[in-house]
This record gives structure tokens, sequence and C-alpha cells, in this order.
């Protein structure tokens, strides 16, 4: 009878993991190093620099004249003690984006300091300005422009004690094929913003789970992976609400593809509300759940 408890059990365990196409055989230790070290590398950017954690606010500009320091009755309020209550100001004119200092305030830019300086300008390099623990630079989204702050002293980074993530399960690292698209292909991507922009897809993946065949539209991101955001029937339980990520290795030659889902990862939204994610396209919500990758983070 327990012999045959045993038997059943196999069965449902089975049948509840995707019917895997590859055929080459994968080495399970090596394979739950090589996620350890995507996991560790997913932690040290988010502790790093340039990760989310660090990200103290998102100001978006108005035409014109917009203060910004400490006290509260800026437009732009950053946090407080790390700055003088009244720091300066940003100018945007006909989409060129200037700061000017107060008398007593001086910013870094490039290594100098400065008063003033043009710190966007369309035909001109990326500029960070910084003061103290905090840097701050120019972002545009579509006609919008904002000022993303970081704060390299944020609490969110003494709290962050990694991502949780569900068991790595080799039965997710699935093999697919690409179908290639010309050129001229494009997909609508929205962001959390709302705002829908035309993006450049080089391709769909195509790959079975249970002998059903799903599709993915990847994104082109001028670099040598594919770009898929995607969603699945995890998201808002376990997994963060609004998809997640993933960057596939490209194909080597043919069209065979590795899709690893124990690679999906959490968007920037996860860890901040001063992001602005682009969102899954309709044509790549799968219609099951996909007990892979990192769960969500946080409560943004």
């Amino acid at each position: 009878m327990k012999n045959v408890f045993v038997f059943w059990i196999a069965i449902l365990i089975i049948g509840c993991t995707p019917s895997v196409k590859e055929k080459s055989t994968i080495d399970i230790e090596e394979y739950r190093r090589e996620i350890a070290e995507f996991d560790q590398k997913r932690i040290d950017y988010q502790k790093g620099p340039t990760g989310w954690l660090n990200i103290a606010g998102l100001f978006w500009l108005k035409e014109g004249i917009n203060t910004f320091g400490s006290d509260s009755e800026n437009d732009f309020v950053f946090p407080e003690g790390k700055i003088a209550g009244r720091a300066g100001f940003f100018l945007l004119n006909q989409n060129v984006v200037t700061i000017e200092a107060t008398p007593d305030v001086e910013f870094t830019i490039n290594n100098k300091q400065v008063k003033n300086a043009v710190v966007y300008h369309p035909d001109s390099a990326y500029v960070e300005i910084e003061f103290g623990s905090l840097k701050w630079f120019v972002i545009k989204r579509d006609d919008k422009y904002g000022i993303r702050l970081r704060d390299f002293e944020s609490p969110e980074l003494e709290k962050f004690h990694g991502i949780e993530r569900y068991p790595v399960d080799p039965t997710w690292r699935i093999e697919g094929m690409v179908e290639w698209a010309d050129s001229s292909r494009t997909i609508e991507i929205t962001n959390v913003l709302g705002q829908t922009i035309q993006q450049r897809s080089v391709g769909t993946l195509v790959f079975s789970i249970e002998d059903m065949e799903y599709r993915l539209d990847v994104i082109d991101e001028d670099n040598p992976e594919f770009f898929l955001i995607f969603a699945d029937e995890t998201n808002a339980r376990e997994t963060y609400g609004a998809g997640r990520y993933m960057y596939l290795d490209l194909p080597k030659e043919g069209n065979k593809v590795i899709i690893d889902f124990n690679k999906a990862f959490n968007p920037p939204c996860a860890f901040t509300e001063f992001a602005t994610c682009p969102l899954p396209p309709k044509q790549n919500i799968l219609p099951i759940p996909v007990p892979a990758g990192e769960k969500n983070y946080g409560t943004h």
C-alpha cells in the first residue's frame, strides 16, 4: 500500500512540471551553483551604486522653474538633513534642463564644484550631480522629463536581506525555438506611467509546457541578449503583480534558445515606487503559473 501511495505522489509531481524538450544532460549541482551566482549578482547589483535600493525620489519637471531642497515648501523635497532647505532650482526650457544653486550651495559635476550647469540637452552627454550622499540626474520618458534621486545612505540598503525565490528546478530550463522577425517589426509596450511606445521586437520564442505550445515576444535592447517581459498566474500571489523580466542568450547558431525561468527576476518597480517599469504586452501573459525564479519583494 505504501508503494502505491509513493507511486501516485510521483505521478502528481510529474504532472505539475513542464515537459522539457531539451535533450542534453544537466549537471544538477553545477546548475544550482550557476543560479546561486545569478542570485548573488542580483543582490550585489541592488545594493550597488546603480541598483534600485538607493533610489530616494522621482520628480517630474514642469516647464519653467522647479525649486528643490529639504524644505517642504520646495517643488521637489529632498531628504531632510542631506541638503540645504533651499538648495536651488531646475529650469526646463524647450527640452533643455539647467540647474542653478542658491548662494551658499555648490554641487559636484564631473569632479568639479559648480553652481550652475546644463544637466540635460538632447545632444549632450549624460550628466550626474552630486551633493554629500545624494546623486541625481535627468531621465526622459516620452515627452516627460524627471529628476531621479539616489541616496547612498538610504535606509532601504540596511533593510535589504536578499530576494526570496522558488527552489531551483531544472525542469523550468526549457529549450525553445526563435521565430525571427524582420527588421521592421515592433510591438506595443506600455509602462507604469501609462505611456505606450512601439519597441523593436527581434522575434518570438516558441516552446512547450505539458505538450501545450506557448509564444512570447522578445525585445531588442541593442545588446547580445533577448529581453523578455512576461506575466503568469503567480503574479500578485507569490510574484510581483505586474510581471517579471528575463534575459536570454542569443542562439549561437540556428534558432534554438534556452528559456530559463529560474532566472526570472523582479522589475525595478518591485523595489521602489520611483521606477517607470515597462509592463508585459498582452501577448506575453501566460495562462499558467510559472513557479520559478524570484518571488515578490517589498510592497511597492
